[in-house]
């Protein structure tokens, strides 16, 4: 058996919801043929009992011969331990195609989403990529361990026509007709199943939308009294919702009984047929015993593949969502040629605002406006592109603006490659649950002296020492259990840990004390040696230790220097810091200067 979630789950066919199940079923025919093989076999041993059974009736108990009858007793007990024998490794196949569709899915589901980034958010409403992970997951993973059930019950039906033809051909044409009338008889109720899942799942994904919207949004509720009307909200939807469901139900609950009622009329028609046949004589009463097992039996093969058709059909109504998510464009579209990257240290450079990032400085800019500077760490990271304004990545060895090198512009390299180089951390960073180790470092490739020399850095080592098992110990959700500049010196700890090319700190320590704000200032530079780094801020405290700053106002740069320079000089740079640091209130329980979430590490 093999270890799962295998490394590479493949590019998956996303044109249509059918187009992606085949496409699992072709990454994984091995272990579908295998189980296939595995249910084959053992139902054939199962329909093979009524032939031993009759034969021993005939030829051992008729002739009253014991040891004719001994010997058809030993293959009897020979075919129940081979169908013993089978239980386990069939039951591992089935349970292991359950498993690789799902975590196929789930590993190209997320791998999509990780590059959508917040495109997916935008285009897509929350519950319903929350529904992709429970229930429609689930539903693939269900229809591949029932697949193979397809596959055996046709040929074991087939068999048993076959055996049932040899001895009698009026009883194996019954079976030849009956069987596909049956099948086709659950067709017309497919169709509505289909349409009416689909609205069901549709209606859940908006239910669980507005529960989404009301948990991140209770305390603003609260503050504004409106937690009634989103109860009213709620309860009307998830009404729908359930409506919806009851719908499936009824609709569902009449397939079950046509699956065990159609193959029922079968099995006493066949009955019947046989009786008749025996009384004229034309079977003997060991063939009689045979046709009757043989109808039993018939109830499970046909049940099956009536009950598979069902987990086809929730499977396809889960795939046409997933493939929904597959198939969205990115807000940034890739480039139809990439470009080349430059290697090495780079200079970045926003045509839109005239700022320019260098290689090996820290560099301060500073915004008279947030949003603007929300705006220009969006386009420095590329998550917003601007039709009117070009961000360049320059080599450093080129020597500024009158270097040698061409520019080559963001739009035009790989949106992957500029995500590896490029890290824009914003205040809207969400910290995950889990050992703060691995929040710190989620690929597990920073050794503790690295993660304790950034943990320094971001004067997080109080935070490290106060949490019970240190470095191991467990972070909640969205580390509730820190205060908001507890949780932005972790933040910024997890961004120095990437080590990114070119790092943009987007108010990294606005919600921190004087004291804390100042050794951060301190300790950035020497972290960041060698490194294109920003800092988007209007401290003075951080401000005092940049190589050199860049005033923005209006949008457009209009003085820079370093941070004393710029106070003597520039009287509109003066009045933006000093406001700043009149209005910092320290250590906060929130994120203190208000930063909008748009940017970087928040999408």
């Amino acid at each position: 058996m093999r270890a799962l979630p295998e490394r590479d789950p493949g590019t998956p066919d996303h044109r249509s919801a059918g187009r992606y199940l085949l496409w699992l079923a072709r990454r994984q025919w091995w272990p579908l043929a295998v189980a296939a093989v595995y249910l084959t076999v053992y139902m054939s041993l199962q329909a093979l009992h009524p032939v031993v059974l009759g034969a021993a009736v005939d030829d051992g108990l008729a002739s009253g011969d014991p040891e004719r009858l001994l010997l058809w007793g030993a293959a009897l007990l020979a075919m129940s331990v081979g169908i013993a024998l089978l239980i386990t490794p069939t039951h591992r196949a089935e349970a292991f195609n359950w498993y690789a569709s799902a975590y196929r899915t789930v590993q190209v589901v997320t791998r999509r989403s990780a590059h959508l980034g917040a495109t997916l958010t935008r285009r897509l409403p929350t519950g319903e990529v929350v529904a992709v992970g429970t229930t429609d997951i689930d539903d693939i993973g269900e229809m591949f361990e029932r697949v193979a059930r397809l596959a055996s019950a046709v040929l074991t039906i087939a068999l048993v026509s076959a055996l049932m033809l040899w001895s009698s051909v009026q009883m194996g044409l019954a079976v030849l007709i009956g069987v596909p009338l049956i099948v086709l008889c659950s067709g017309p109720l497919l169709r509505p199943l289909h349409r009416r899942e689909s609205r069901q799942r549709d209606l859940q994904a908006a239910v669980a939308t507005r529960a989404t919207d009301i948990v991140a949004g209770l305390r603003v509720l609260r503050g504004i009294g409106g937690e009634r009307v989103s109860e009213t909200r709620y309860t009307a939807e998830s009404q729908r919702a359930r409506a919806a469901g009851v719908h499936v139900g009824w609709l569902t609950a009449a397939l079950h009984a046509l699956q065990v009622l159609l193959p029922g009329l079968l099995m006493a028609g066949i009955i019947w047929l046989g009786a008749r046949l025996a009384l004229a004589g034309e079977i003997t009463p060991g063939q009689l015993v045979t046709f009757y097992g043989y109808t039993a039996f018939l109830m499970i093969p046909v049940s099956d593949l009536m009950r598979t058709t069902n987990f086809i059909v929730s499977a396809h109504v889960s795939a046409r969502r997933i493939v929904r998510i597959l198939s969205l464009p990115h807000d940034l579209p890739e480039p139809e040629q990439p470009a080349d990257a430059p290697d090495g240290p780079v200079d970045l450079h926003d045509a839109g605002s005239g700022v320019t990032v260098r290689a090996d400085r820290l560099t301060g800019i500073a915004c008279t406006d947030m949003e603007q500077a929300t705006l220009i760490a969006d386009r420095l990271g590329r998550y917003h592109d601007d039709p009117d304004s070009d961000v360049t990545m320059r080599p450093a060895a080129a020597g500024g603006p009158d270097g040698a090198a061409s520019p080559t512009r963001l739009r035009d390299l790989p949106l992957d490659h500029v995500r590896r180089r490029i890290l824009v951390a914003a205040n809207g960073a969400v910290l995950f649950s889990g050992p703060l180790r691995g929040e710190l470092s989620p690929d597990g490739g920073a050794t503790d002296e690295r993660i304790h020399a950034a943990v320094r850095t971001a004067c997080a080592d109080d935070i490290v020492d106060a949490l019970p098992g240190g470095l191991d110990g467990h972070v909640a959700d969205h580390g509730r259990e820190f205060s908001g500049g507890q949780q932005q010196r972790l933040r910024l700890a997890r961004a120095l840990l990437a080590d990114p090319d070119v790092l943009i700190l987007l108010e990294p320590a606005s919600a921190v004390d004087a004291h804390t704000e100042s050794a951060i200032a301190g300790r950035l530079g020497a972290a960041r040696q060698g490194r294109t780094t920003a800092v988007l801020t209007t401290s003075p405290l951080l401000l005092d230790r940049t190589d050199h700053v860049v005033f923005v106002d209006g949008g457009r740069v209009v003085a820079e220097g370093t941070h004393r320079e710029l106070l003597r000089t520039e009287p509109r740079y003066a009045r933006t810091v000093l406001r700043s640091a009149a209005d910092d209130d320290g250590d906060t329980p929130a994120t203190g200067r208000a930063v909008p979430a748009s940017a970087g590490e928040s999408r």
